[in-house]
């Protein structure tokens, strides 16, 4: 099961993800709202955050759940305060109850992350890829619009065209048709 935990949140804040299961884990902490006790409403416990980038809006609530349920924040830079674990490029990791790759996707920040699973189908985009093509800033720190398409491109390229589900760093999940978002995300992200 994966719920999008800020939904609704009126706060700046990113979306949050609780992917319950074998290895329940949060995909991002958010910012600006009492995350913690969004989790405690659904599951007692985390193994983990796995996080898409460490921009405030993504990890303003990353130390109030660490030490609320006395997990490590996984991520792809160690160095960066807060990520307790390191995750490399095409590695591993168990979400839930399934297995998804994590790909390095610098452009919109060079520590981001998506993770994607062939089966059950399923995309974390964190700021990356939006719904209706639209893609991640490039006009902060460390964004830079070339890499920003090349980590698009390798996106459309590993994913299946059957995608079933796409989740965003902020907007709704995308689930009607996610992989025709990626690709009208890779034609923007060209002409912008």
């Amino acid at each position: 099961m994966i719920a999008n935990l800020a939904q609704g949140v009126q706060a700046f804040t990113s979306n949050v993800f609780l992917v319950d299961g074998e290895r329940t884990v949060l995909v991002d902490a958010g910012a600006n709202f009492d995350v913690v006790a969004a989790v405690r409403e659904r599951v007692d416990d985390l193994n983990a955050v796995v996080l898409t980038h460490t921009h405030r809006d993504h990890v303003g609530n990353l130390e109030a759940v660490t030490d609320a349920f006395d997990v490590d924040a996984w991520g792809y830079d160690t160095a960066i305060d807060g990520v307790d674990r390191a995750i490399a490029d095409e590695e591993t990791v168990r979400l839930g109850d399934h297995e998804y790759v994590a790909l390095h996707t610098p452009g919109h920040k060079n520590d981001h992350l998506c993770f994607y699973a062939e089966r059950p189908g399923v995309l974390f985009a964190g700021d990356l890829i939006f719904q209706n093509g639209s893609f991640g800033r490039t006009d902060l720190e460390e964004g830079d619009r070339e890499t920003l398409i090349e980590s698009i491109d390798r996106v459309r390229e590993r994913i299946d065209p059957d995608l079933e589900e796409m989740h965003t760093g902020h907007g709704p999940s995308v689930t009607s048709d996610p992989y025709d978002h990626v690709e009208l995300s890779a034609q923007m992200a060209r002409q912008a």
